[in-house]
C-alpha cells in the first residue's frame, strides 16, 4: 500500500475533485490519497464524489481553513 498527497489549497470548486479524479486513476488498490483543501465546498462534494466512485473517506480534518482528507482505493 502506498500513499501519495495531493495539494488542492487555494482552488475553487470543482478543480479540488477533478485533481482527485485524476490522481485517483495512477494509484492501485489499497493505496491512500491525502488531500489538502481550502474550498469551503470541499467536504460535501468529496462525500459525494467517494460514494459515487466507490472509494473510502479513511479520514477528514479541518484545521483553521485547511481540510485534510484521506481516501482510499477500492475500486
Amino acid at each position: 500500500m502506498a500513499t501519495a498527497e495531493l495539494d488542492c489549497r487555494g482552488l475553487s470548486c470543482p478543480m479540488p475533485i477533478v485533481k482527485l479524479s485524476r490522481a485517483m486513476k495512477g494509484l492501485e488498490l489499497g493505496d491512500e490519497l491525502t488531500i489538502l483543501a481550502s474550498d469551503p465546498s470541499f467536504q460535501p462534494d468529496l462525500e459525494a464524489w467517494v460514494r459515487k466512485m466507490g472509494h473510502q473517506l479513511k479520514s477528514f480534518v479541518v484545521a483553521g481553513d485547511v481540510q485534510t482528507a484521506v481516501v482510499a482505493k477500492l475500486q
